[in-house]
Protein backbone atom coordinates (compact mmCIF):
# COMPACT_ATOMS: atom_id res chain seq x y z
CA UNK A 1 0.00 0.00 0.00
CA UNK A 2 1.28 3.36 -1.07
CA UNK A 3 1.48 6.21 0.90
CA UNK A 4 1.91 9.94 -0.70
CA UNK A 5 2.80 13.03 1.20
CA UNK A 6 2.27 16.19 -0.77
CA UNK A 7 4.54 19.77 -0.12
CA UNK A 8 4.82 22.91 -2.13
CA UNK A 9 1.60 24.53 -1.53
CA UNK A 10 1.69 28.30 -0.15
CA UNK A 11 0.15 32.16 -0.67
CA UNK A 12 1.01 33.61 -4.24
CA UNK A 13 -0.08 36.14 -6.47
CA UNK A 14 -1.99 36.05 -9.40
CA UNK A 15 0.90 35.77 -12.25
CA UNK A 16 3.09 33.73 -10.10
CA UNK A 17 4.00 29.98 -10.06
CA UNK A 18 4.15 27.29 -7.34
CA UNK A 19 5.94 23.83 -7.67
CA UNK A 20 4.00 20.73 -6.09
CA UNK A 21 5.90 17.44 -4.84
CA UNK A 22 4.08 14.57 -4.15
CA UNK A 23 6.66 12.01 -2.50
CA UNK A 24 5.62 8.09 -2.16
CA UNK A 25 6.66 5.60 -0.12
CA UNK A 26 5.62 1.59 0.67
CA UNK A 27 4.61 0.62 -2.79
CA UNK A 28 6.24 0.47 -6.62
CA UNK A 29 5.83 3.45 -7.63
CA UNK A 30 6.51 2.96 -10.96
CA UNK A 31 3.24 0.96 -11.06
CA UNK A 32 1.01 3.81 -10.16
CA UNK A 33 -0.35 5.94 -12.45
CA UNK A 34 -0.69 9.40 -10.66
CA UNK A 35 -2.92 12.43 -10.42
CA UNK A 36 -3.25 15.92 -8.86
CA UNK A 37 -6.40 16.89 -7.79
CA UNK A 38 -7.94 19.99 -5.65
CA UNK A 39 -10.85 20.68 -3.67
CA UNK A 40 -11.67 24.26 -3.29
CA UNK A 41 -14.12 25.21 0.00
CA UNK A 42 -17.94 24.20 -0.50
CA UNK A 43 -17.06 22.60 -4.48
CA UNK A 44 -16.69 19.28 -5.22
CA UNK A 45 -13.06 17.51 -5.33
CA UNK A 46 -12.35 17.90 -9.40
CA UNK A 47 -9.37 17.09 -11.48
CA UNK A 48 -6.72 19.04 -12.47
CA UNK A 49 -3.93 16.55 -14.26
CA UNK A 50 -2.59 12.96 -14.28
CA UNK A 51 0.04 11.04 -15.98
CA UNK A 52 0.45 7.30 -16.68
CA UNK A 53 2.91 5.25 -14.92
CA UNK A 54 5.91 5.54 -17.49
CA UNK A 55 4.66 9.32 -17.97
CA UNK A 56 3.66 8.63 -21.83
CA UNK A 57 0.04 9.58 -21.13
CA UNK A 58 -1.03 12.76 -20.05
CA UNK A 59 -4.27 14.66 -19.51
CA UNK A 60 -4.93 18.22 -18.04
CA UNK A 61 -8.21 19.92 -17.18
CA UNK A 62 -9.27 22.70 -19.98
CA UNK A 63 -8.85 24.94 -16.97
CA UNK A 64 -5.16 24.47 -16.54
CA UNK A 65 -4.12 23.85 -19.71
CA UNK A 66 -1.31 25.57 -20.97
CA UNK A 67 -0.20 26.89 -17.05
CA UNK A 68 0.34 23.59 -15.18
CA UNK A 69 2.56 20.47 -16.34
CA UNK A 70 2.38 17.11 -14.48
CA UNK A 71 5.70 15.48 -14.43
CA UNK A 72 7.33 12.11 -12.45
CA UNK A 73 10.44 10.96 -11.58
CA UNK A 74 10.39 6.75 -11.33
CA UNK A 75 13.67 7.13 -9.31
CA UNK A 76 12.30 9.59 -6.57
CA UNK A 77 9.34 8.03 -6.07
CA UNK A 78 7.82 11.35 -6.74
CA UNK A 79 5.73 13.45 -8.50
CA UNK A 80 5.12 17.09 -9.80
CA UNK A 81 3.15 19.78 -10.95
CA UNK A 82 4.21 23.34 -11.96
CA UNK A 83 1.86 25.70 -11.85
CA UNK A 84 2.38 29.43 -13.76
CA UNK A 85 -0.05 32.18 -14.56
CA UNK A 86 -2.09 31.23 -11.43
CA UNK A 87 -5.13 32.81 -11.29
CA UNK A 88 -7.54 33.20 -7.77
CA UNK A 89 -9.65 30.58 -8.83
CA UNK A 90 -6.84 28.18 -8.33
CA UNK A 91 -7.19 28.35 -5.02
CA UNK A 92 -7.63 25.11 -3.28
CA UNK A 93 -6.07 22.07 -1.31
CA UNK A 94 -4.46 20.29 -3.88
CA UNK A 95 -4.45 16.79 -3.30
CA UNK A 96 -1.82 13.68 -4.74
CA UNK A 97 -3.70 10.14 -5.65
CA UNK A 98 -2.43 7.40 -7.15
CA UNK A 99 -3.93 3.93 -8.91
CA UNK A 100 -2.46 1.05 -9.47
CA UNK A 101 -3.73 0.56 -12.98
CA UNK A 102 -4.21 2.94 -16.28
CA UNK A 103 -4.06 6.48 -15.64
CA UNK A 104 -7.95 8.13 -15.95
CA UNK A 105 -9.09 11.42 -15.15
CA UNK A 106 -12.11 10.36 -12.90
CA UNK A 107 -11.52 10.83 -8.80
CA UNK A 108 -12.98 8.35 -7.72
CA UNK A 109 -10.93 5.94 -9.57
CA UNK A 110 -7.97 6.52 -7.45
CA UNK A 111 -7.40 4.20 -4.41
CA UNK A 112 -4.93 6.36 -2.49
CA UNK A 113 -4.87 9.73 -1.40
CA UNK A 114 -2.21 12.58 -0.03
CA UNK A 115 -3.53 14.66 2.71
CA UNK A 116 -3.46 17.81 0.45
CA UNK A 117 -1.41 20.89 0.18
CA UNK A 118 -3.12 24.50 0.17
CA UNK A 119 -2.81 26.88 -2.53
CA UNK A 120 -3.91 30.36 -2.12
CA UNK A 121 -3.91 32.86 -5.08
CA UNK A 122 -4.23 36.88 -3.97
CA UNK A 123 -6.08 39.20 -7.02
Amino acid sequence: QVQLAESGGGLVQAGGSLRLSCAASGGTFSTYAMGWFRQAPGKEREFVAVISRRGSSIYYADSVKGRFTISRDNAKNTVYLQMNSLKPEDTASYYCAARASSVTVEVYDYDYWGQGTQVTVSS
